[in-house]
């Protein structure tokens, strides 16, 4: 009889090793090696005639976009694509106490109402504590089955024998396979159990839910393979107490990056439509190093506010901190202001902040970013009726954003007056007259941002 082999397996990426390493050669991650027992794979079988056959591509029928089934969500079915699409598998990640079970439940209670048979397996909690959380939701949860369980073969057996439409597994890193070795939650396992749970969601066919932590760095614990397998990768982040933010990482059926935004109360999670005017106070008016600029996240516009301070220094190197921005897009930004307007930073602490927690990526932003900076450096306050929106090249020009036309309905729509934008955005003749806000376009940045006289700052 053939002995079992130790290994030594990376838990972040699962690279395999014969012996114990620092740093993994290939995520290289430290100190992530577990040693682990691989045991003898069983002779291999001759080969049998397989179940599935090929088909021409012409003779298969292309389902169509309205059969999505609605989470009872408007934001749900957004970040989603337009609702849950038949047979898909979707996962969905986020740090500790984020509200993951909580949305999934609620998910569940408000299709089971819609005739939809659910199944919501927890390896986590017990059913006492899933009848609780329901009924703090204070939906009817008469018909929606639960079964708390861990072991991957017994989650097999009773999904094959309930036969249900939509299936949550609470989560995929407490889920494990008696005929692997290992703890639940390393690599072996995790790859393992997900991949059976994929095959029989696509042959059965259901829905599936996969919940899943974050590791220190917000990353998707686990080997990336998992989430390559999903069709759909969503992050569920907390940017304050109560809003929580939905954003789709990867959806094989709809568009990327899209974004959802509730709040957390007694009963559960509430959604929030009305993005900009949750980012935005009215009450306060904008000081210096402040602009509002206006992004563009998934399918729909979002209008924020970007504060910055610049300070003279009092420590040995200037400080350049950044909260929901990209850390070097600043350090561009500073270098374009230093060389076309004349603006000296070398030795000022330079903060940027993206106001209500919220992480942009959108470059159609950095012209509000450029304003602000130029605005604290010169203590002299901005236009708080002003909306920026732009590229800034490194050559000091104005680059055109797309959906420019979205981004100033959303601007006017929530009573901005002015909107400074690039040349080549500027809409023509017709497109202005359905447009009430005064347009300013933007060749260069020292055109909106006055080059400064070296001599006379301090």
């Amino acid at each position: 009889m053939a002995k079992n082999k130790q290994i030594f397996i990376c838990q972040e990426c699962g690279y395999q090793a014969s012996k114990w390493m620092g740093k993994c050669p290939d995520c290289g991650q430290w100190n992530s090696f577990v040693e682990e027992a691989l045991e003898p794979r069983a002779a291999a079988k001759s080969a049998i005639a397989p179940r599935s056959m090929p088909q021409r591509l012409g003779e298969i029928t292309a389902e169509s976009a309205d059969i999505r089934v609605s989470t009872g969500s408007e934001e749900f079915n957004r970040v989603l694509g337009g609702g849950i699409f038949p047979a898909s598998v979707i996962l969905l990640a986020g740090e500790p106490g984020i509200g993951k079970s909580t949305l999934m439940l609620q998910m569940l209670l408000q299709l089971q109402q819609r005739g939809q048979k659910t199944l919501y397996i927890s390896g986590e909690e017990s059913l006492q504590q899933i009848k609780n959380r329901a009924d703090r939701l204070r939906s009817p949860a008469d018909n929606l089955l639960v079964l708390a369980e861990t072991e991957v073969e017994a989650i097999e057996y009773h999904i094959e024998k309930t036969r249900p439409d939509i299936v949550v597994i609470d989560s995929v890193q407490a889920i494990y396979s008696a005929e692997l070795s290992g703890a639940p939650g390393n690599v072996g396992q995790v790859r393992e159990c997900a991949a059976r749970l994929f095959r029989q969601a696509k042959s059965t066919p259901f829905t599936l839910f996969m919940i899943g932590h974050v590791n220190k760095e917000g990353a998707v614990a686990g080997p990336k393979i998992l989430e390559h397998l999903v069709d759909v990768v969503i992050n569920f982040e907390g940017n304050t107490l109560q809003h929580r933010i939905l954003r789709s990482v990867k959806n094989r059926f709809g568009a990327s990056n899209e974004l959802g935004v509730f709040e957390m109360n007694s009963q559960g999670l509430k959604e929030i439509k009305n993005l900009s005017g949750l980012f935005l106070d009215p009450r306060q008016r904008p000081g210096s190093g402040s602009s509002i600029v206006c992004s563009y996240e998934g399918s729909r516009p979002l209008l924020v506010e970007v504060q910055a301070l610049v300070n003279r220094s009092n420590y040995g190197t200037p400080q350049r901190t950044v909260s929901g921005f990209d850390h070097r897009r600043l350090s561009l930004i500073l270098a374009i202001l230093e060389k076309y307007c004349h603006l000296s930073f070398g030795i000022h602490d330079v903060f940027v902040k993206v106001a209500g927690g919220l992480r942009i990526n959108d470059p159609g932003i950095d012209l509000g970013v450029a304003a602000a900076l130029y605005s604290s450096r010169l203590e002299q306050p901005l236009d708080s009726d002003a909306v920026y929106i732009g590229e800034v090249g490194l050559g000091g020009e104005v680059r055109p954003v797309s959906f420019v036309e979205s981004r100033l309905k959303e601007a006017e729509k929530m009573g901005f007056k002015q909107a400074y934008l690039p040349s080549p955005n500027l809409p023509d003749s017709a497109q202005k007259k359905k447009i009430a806000l005064l347009l300013s376009p933007v060749n260069r940045l020292n055109e909106l941002l006055l080059p400064v006289d070296l001599g006379d700052m301090p």
